[in-house]
């Protein structure tokens, strides 16, 4: 007798609630929420300044081995934001190496980042540019310029602008 009750009572129909007439305005315009850009909190009171957008200077003849057996060898003269020297080898260990030659490339851009791009079409790009005291160096697109699948393991090469020296 019991199971018979419960099955009715959940077969029983609950009648429609009336809505309040200050319900429908709400329902009718939408509620404006104003969003305001706020500071990420790692960022707030913290004086961070833009990087200035100057002429790149840097020179560089090194050589580089890292904890991972890739060896870099570079040879860089950058002045006033004009490339006069690039040459660039890194051998990756069992991936292969990657070679860069200024003659292999023209230089599109010099503000606010040295822009190279290869002269046979390619798309491949070496883009260089300050990062606080460092130089970075970065390759795009460049798979031709390596051997096997060296492209896929190349990192960017950074220089301390200063010294020269690579890592």
């Amino acid at each position: 007798m019991a199971v018979l009750l419960l099955l009715l009572g959940a077969c029983a129909q609950v009648p429609p609630e009336q809505a309040s007439p200050a319900a429908e305005s709400e329902q009718a315009a939408p509620r404006e929420e104003r969003m305001e850009s706020q500071p990420l909190k790692y960022l707030k009171g913290r004086n961070i300044k833009p990087q200035p957008t100057r002429p790149l200077n840097v020179k560089s003849r090194c050589t580089h081995r890292d904890a991972v057996g890739t060896r870099t060898s570079l040879n860089l003269q950058v002045k006033e934001a004009d490339v006069k020297t690039f040459d660039a080898r890194v051998d990756i260990p069992k991936r292969g190496a990657c070679r860069f030659s200024l003659k292999q490339f023209k230089q599109v851009a010099k503000l606010p980042n040295v822009l190279l791009e290869a002269a046979d079409g390619s798309g491949c790009t070496v883009r260089m540019w300050e990062q606080g005291p460092r130089v970075t160096i970065a390759f795009n697109k460049c798979p031709a310029s390596c051997e096997g699948q060296a492209f896929d393991y190349l990192w960017p090469i950074m220089v301390e602008a200063k010294s020269g020296r690579c890592f």
